[in-house]
């Protein structure tokens, strides 16, 4: 694994504290509490489906818990021009790490920066350490108010969706019932606002894929959704159980898909990804949404990425 993981950084670190709320540019309780379900519209025309995560970027990107940051990092808001340029793509999916704060004028400022390049913002990857599956009530109180801010500042933003991370839980194994529990009002509200909350095969205990699965079945709202990343499952599982667990995930999957060709496991061995696989069961599910590069093996990130958007423009074609 390389050196800073999603899974050891919310262990270390919150973002609870960068807002307590983030005010919203206009009201779309009225309109989502008459849909259904989300409708995003999702382009057929290849490049316009590919996203680049700012994940694998970490080392050239100013961090919230930087201690010095560098003047050769750039801020979040440079990014979106910046992937325009450099992969001639124009979505990003942010990582809640690279925000430098929640601030409505902080957001807008994303927002315009995004707009002028082009682009726009495909996800947002949010990171918290405190579990909706905890016996402890007050922690399950502030996981959902973690995903609540974060659904806000989807909105914000123009998201269509956001990522949201299930923590693990020291001594104690995921509970189904209980994280259902905690997840339902964050539908409610997830539908108020016209975000998709989704949930990644990241962590192979608290977010295993068929324990997705099974909480997604078992909550049954069309605002939460499964979030397929195609090397994941493969550093915990054998690899037939890894293939099942993303076909369990692309048949939840809506809005965002995680894009990978190889994986490292806890030894540090990289384990390859048939990508042309992943993408036959996408296909199988006819996932429609978009696939986000995130290059996790060491190396250029550059260049892992660019690899990553030839393989997927194959792959579409």
């Amino acid at each position: 694994m390389r050196k800073l993981t999603r899974r050891n950084f919310v262990k270390r670190t919150s973002l609870a504290t960068l807002a307590t709320a983030v005010q919203l540019p206009f009201d779309l309780s009225a309109a989502a509490a008459q849909s259904p379900g989300p409708n995003v519209h999702f382009s057929k025309e290849p490049r316009e489906r590919i996203a680049v995560a700012t994940y694998p970027f970490r080392d050239f990107i100013i961090g919230r818990h930087d201690a010095k940051p560098s003047a050769a990092k750039m801020p979040l808001k440079d990014l979106p021009a910046h992937v325009v340029s450099k992969f001639n793509v124009r979505k990003i999916e942010p990582w809640s790490e690279h925000f430098a704060s929640l601030e409505p004028a902080y957001l807008d400022e994303l927002r315009n920066a995004a707009t002028k390049a082009g682009s726009s913002f495909a996800d947002i990857a949010a990171d918290g350490e405190n579990s909706i599956y905890s016996p402890d009530s007050a922690e399950r109180q502030r996981a959902m108010q973690f995903s609540k801010r974060w659904i806000d500042v989807a909105a914000r933003l123009g998201s269509p969706s956001v990522r949201t991370h299930i923590a693990s839980v020291k001594n104690t194994k995921p509970d189904v019932a209980r994280a259902a529990e905690s997840l339902k009002p964050i539908a409610d509200y997830a539908a108020s606002r016209n975000v998709v909350v989704h949930f990644e095969n990241d962590d192979p205990v608290s977010e295993d894929p068929f324990f997705i699965a099974s909480l997604l079945d078992h909550v049954n709202s069309p605002w939460l959704r499964a979030l397929p990343d195609f090397g994941n499952s493969f550093a915990a599982l054998p690899s037939d159980q890894a293939f099942r667990g993303l076909d369990q995930m692309f048949a939840r999957a809506y809005a965002i898909s995680h894009v990978k060709d190889a994986i490292a496991d806890t030894a540090n061995k990289v384990i390859p990804v048939d990508i042309a696989k992943v993408f036959a069961i996408a296909a199988k599910h006819n996932y429609q949404g978009v696939l986000s590069m995130e290059f996790d093996t060491e190396g250029d990130p550059y260049e892992g990425t660019t690899k990553l958007i030839a393989a997927t423009l194959k792959n579409l074609s």
